[in-house]
């Protein structure tokens, strides 16, 4: 019997030990598992250059067919996987128990997701990307088109190559060091849904490109045209989960990733394109080893004091410190900036300011509490294009003062002062004249 108990515990500890190291460790955030979709075993070939990146970056990837039936992204109510990449664009439905709703919730846990799509893209794909803020072309056969930016190759006339220069200007979502090659794309188009105010353009196309199909004449004015197509776009939400939607799945290829460029509007050529570049800190973004911020040791105290007091009172000189980290890939570096405020707040913000910083990750500041007593909080809501949002907030009483902490006599109150000490000295004299005099 005894032997059956250990044989028992011991099964169980072997199913739960590889949920348990799998779970999301704020500690480390890129020490995670990813689970990679494919349409073709084929892929995992052709595509080697992108996935090697990942792995010497600490990634566990785990490669599934698209429509294999022992796909499942949970267990015990636990996530396998800390994200997803669906590079199974004419996936007309996934196996296993995942499908459209298991991908969103999978992102509404604050998993991450990268979703790449093609001329071949499947209903499923194009309603994973509207659910995230993107729509692709209603037209199934069209793709982007430019007369002007295409990359001059060997097949003359294929302007369906679009070489674009034209990225997000900022650091931390595509690196310091900035990308000098155009970036080769072949794919669909896709809009941003004006109502969703989280998915921005990190690659566009320019002032001449269109969407439509280049195997026929045009009819009737595409649906996009110039530079408000996307051609990749990323989203950031609320729960700091990060997706990106690229319409070119060959834009992560081997052959494009060592293809050399000449953009037809440039005399330069470029020996070898941007797409490695782009699609390697990208990918650092949407794995959040560049802008991740932590906040700790949210602490307050009255100024001389180093204990943080239960309550205070109003009129009180406090001070207010919090420690900001960002992950720089390998460690917790401190993060430098002018532009990271508290709240003092009580159904409004009766305190603003602006921390002050170190340089060391130290955040701090000082203030006099507001002459109104109630339950106030000290809020950080902190959103930075790019970085991920900090929401803290530490509730804290503020009372009035007792009756024998107010002045004894106050200066604002010495005409009522005089005029009661004068109304009794009138009174008494008219009290002796009037008793004694004849």
């Amino acid at each position: 019997m005894e032997n059956l108990r250990a044989i028992v515990f011991v099964t169980l500890i072997s199913l739960l030990c590889p949920i348990l190291t799998r779970s999301f460790s704020p500690d480390n955030p890129t020490d995670r598992r990813i689970l990679v979709l494919l349409d073709d075993s084929s892929l995992k070939s052709s595509h080697s250059l992108f996935f090697n990146s990942l792995q010497s970056r600490g990634f566990v990837l785990e490669f599934k067919l698209a429509d294999d039936p022992t796909i499942s992204v949970q267990r015990y109510g636990q996530y396998l996987y800390d994200g997803i990449i669906l590079f199974s664009p004419s996936a007309e439905r996934f196996g296993g128990a995942l499908d459209l709703a298991a991908v969103m919730d999978f992102v509404d846990s604050g998993r991450d997701l990268i979703v790449a799509a093609d001329a071949n893209a499947s209903d499923l794909i194009r309603n994973i990307a509207a659910e995230c803020g993107v729509d692709f072309d209603e037209d199934a056969s069209a793709v982007v088109i430019d007369h002007s930016s295409y990359a001059v190759s060997e097949t003359e006339g294929d302007h369906t190559l679009i070489a674009s220069d034209s990225f997000i200007e900022s650091n931390v979502v595509l690196g310091s060091r900035k990308i000098e090659a155009p970036v080769l794309f072949k794919g669909i188009g896709h809009s941003l849904n004006p109502e969703n105010s989280l998915v921005f353009k990190v690659l566009s196309a320019s002032p001449s490109a269109y969407s439509a199909n280049p195997k026929s004449e045009l009819s009737k004015p595409p649906s996009l045209t110039g530079s408000s197509i996307s051609l990749v776009s990323v989203m950031q939400a609320r729960n700091n989960a990060r997706i990106l939607i690229s319409g070119s799945l060959a834009m992560f290829s081997n052959r494009f990733y060592r293809s050399r460029v000449l953009k037809a509007d440039s005399s330069t050529k470029y020996e070898k394109c941007g797409n490695e570049q782009f699609v390697t800190e990208l990918s650092k973004w949407i794995f959040h080893e560049r802008g991740h911020l932590k906040a700790i040791n949210l602490k307050h105290h009255k100024i001389g004091e180093n204990e943080e007091p239960a309550m205070y009172r109003i009129k009180d000189d406090l001070e207010f410190s919090v420690e900001i980290y960002e992950w720089s890939g390998t460690s917790w570096e401190p993060y430098v900036t002018d532009d990271v405020q508290v709240q003092f707040y009580m159904m409004s913000p009766y305190v603003l300011k602006n921390l002050a910083t170190d340089q060391k990750g130290l955040y701090h500041t000082s203030f006099k509490v507001p002459d109104v007593y109630g339950v106030f909080q000290f809020k950080i809501e902190y959103q930075k294009l790019g970085y991920t949002s900090l929401s803290l907030s530490k509730q804290i009483p503020v009372r009035p003062f007792r009756h024998n902490e107010y002045e004894r006599f106050i200066t604002t109150a010495f005409p009522y002062y005089g005029a009661s000490f004068s109304t009794m000295a009138g009174f008494f004299i008219f009290s002796i004249v009037y008793l004694y005099h004849k």
